[in-house]
């Protein structure tokens, strides 16, 4: 089984994706990391996002992927471990931008379906029920108010970034326009996702009425 977890910014994605995996026992995979991952080797090697013919060179000389350590999944760029470095504003808008590459996001397609070969997974991301997977057996949208998701993305990195939540909640909205409106591969739900608003659910409760459907959907399958 593979399994799609879309939504945008903020809504709680990689925390419910993440427990979803463990308690299946599936893999999870953060597609949102590949492109911050690009967006930082685009920054170091001083390409302009826009660049399509420069980050195509960039590209076919990049090695980026994941590894476990210590328990937990982190972003390997050309041999560097840059989980950290992909966690800061400025990066999560020039993700932002450099997914809308459409050199971008055919060499991080053929990335993501080489993750997803084997299925037992659990892909987040923002377009993985509508383009990367669209046969995905089971696919989810989630969601929640701009509100939560500011106060959420304050919490989660407040120790790192030096915003004010209302600072994070207009990086969330252009995110949210920029996202929603590019003409590749825009964010939006799978006509056939389940749709939940978090914005007053606990993570448990989400990742509790995702396991619910999963298993009726296994036993559909299974008939």
């Amino acid at each position: 089984m593979l399994i799609t977890i879309d939504g945008p910014a903020g809504a709680g994605k990689t925390t419910v994706s993440r427990i979803l995996a463990q308690r299946l026992g599936f893999r999870y995979v953060d597609t949102g990391a590949l492109y911050r991952g690009v967006a930082l080797a685009a920054q170091d090697a001083g390409i302009d996002i826009t660049d399509d013919s420069g980050l195509e060179q960039m590209l076919k000389k990049l090695s980026i992927g994941f590894v476990v350590r210590d328990g937990a999944t982190r972003l390997v760029l050309n041999k560097e471990d840059v989980t950290k470095r992909i966690r800061t504003p400025e990066i999560t808008m020039a993700a932002s931008a450099v997914s809308a590459r459409p050199v971008v996001r055919q060499y991080l397609l053929e990335v993501q379906h080489g993750l997803g070969s084997e299925k037992r997974a659990v892909f987040e991301g923002r377009d993985m029920g509508t383009v990367v997977f669209p046969d995905a057996d089971i696919k989810f949208y989630l969601d929640a108010s701009v509100e939560v998701r500011a106060r959420r993305r304050f919490n989660e990195f407040k120790d790192q970034n030096p915003q004010s939540v209302s600072e994070v909640a207009a990086d969330i909205r252009r995110r949210d326009e920029n996202d929603s409106t590019r003409a590749v591969a825009p964010l939006r739900a799978a006509e056939d996702a389940v749709f939940i608003d978090a914005s007053d659910l606990s993570v448990e409760r989400v990742v509790e009425e995702m396991l619910t459907y999963i298993q009726q959907k296994d036993r559909d399958f299974t008939r």
